[in-house]
């Protein structure tokens, strides 16, 4: 059988694509494994299998709070989860930590669409 260059290079581009894809990461749904109230930031366990073992577990993700104004009346809402929510968390274009001050800030790292930059943004009703 004759090897066809075109076909082997394309193979390996389409390999190479696949294997990029898989290390960016947008939203995925989560268990709480804890949570500490003081600093609203939970370790968690990714409940989406992309590999033969189960998904490691990300931690000291930080959770979004919110804050409402309703009759002109301002009201923050902390999250509260407990071991076993689950949860949907999302990952920032680019590293978050030296903007979580509230400055423009410039990365640290070229990391993009990493786990270390994740955001839980809110739990399921199933967990309600």
């Amino acid at each position: 059988m004759k090897n066809d260059p075109a076909s082997t290079l394309s193979q390996v581009i389409a390999q190479m694509m696949v294997h990029q894809l898989n290390a960016v990461h947008v939203g995925f749904p989560c268990r709480v494994i804890s949570f500490d109230e003081a600093t609203c930031k939970a370790d968690v366990q990714p409940l989406v299998r992309t590999s033969e073992g189960d998904p490691a577990m990300i931690q000291g993700v930080p959770a979004l709070g919110h804050r409402f104004k309703v009759n002109e009346v301002e009201q923050v809402y902390r999250p509260s989860f407990k071991s076993g929510d689950t949860v949907y968390v999302v990952c920032a274009d680019r590293e978050i930590k030296n903007a979580l001050n509230g400055q423009v800030a410039t990365a640290d790292t070229e990391r993009r669409h990493d786990v270390n930059d994740a955001v839980i943004v809110g739990v399921f009703a199933c967990s309600l």
